[in-house]
């Protein structure tokens, strides 16, 4: 399975393509931040944000995209620039009939360190360890990408495994 990970942001999208399956290595495929300027109009911001998104699909052609729920925050505008970069991210992924994830901040924390409250420090390090990188990537906004989808490809093929033995048990969801 490879999924491409979305850490949405106005000014840094963080986006991680990993490549593996539950039980078994995975693999950094590519990983990087879109950037735009804070002295462009919100609107330019976004279509930056929506061709680079669509750029990283066309290359890298993800079975699935994981994308960070927004999650509340003081600072209402950092919220209202998340859940726009986050909306753009959904919009590109659907329009190529992928499927989406979404994950809090807490969940992907909890998979990739075992702490829901793990410093970006702290998830930095694990996806070093678990990507077998030699260092952390940097800025942190990507290194969250890649942790969305790691978390994507073991909860993703977890949930495959439960769907695979209802429908044994002849059972649907």
């Amino acid at each position: 399975m490879r999924v491409l990970g979305i850490d949405p942001g106005l000014t840094r999208c963080g986006v991680g393509v990993v490549d593996g399956s539950v039980g078994r290595p995975l693999t950094m495929v590519d990983v990087g931040v879109i950037r735009t300027s804070a002295s462009l109009p919100v609107a330019q911001r976004l279509l930056s944000i929506e061709k680079g998104l669509t750029a990283w699909l066309e290359e890298h052609r993800p079975d699935a995209v994981a994308v960070e729920r927004v999650f509340a925050r003081s600072d209402s505008s950092t919220i209202m620039g998340t859940a726009q970069a986050s909306g753009i991210a959904m919009v590109v992924a659907a329009r190529r009939g992928l499927p989406i994830a979404m994950h809090t901040p807490s969940e992907v924390k909890a998979a990739v360190s075992g702490n829901g409250r793990a410093t970006k420090d702290q998830v930095g390090a694990m996806v070093t360890r678990i990507l077998r990188l030699e260092s952390p990537p940097k800025p942190a906004d990507a290194a969250d990408a890649l942790a969305l989808a790691i978390t994507h490809v073991w909860r993703g093929g977890a949930q495959a495994r439960i769907d695979a033995a209802l429908s044994a048990a002849g059972r649907n969801r």
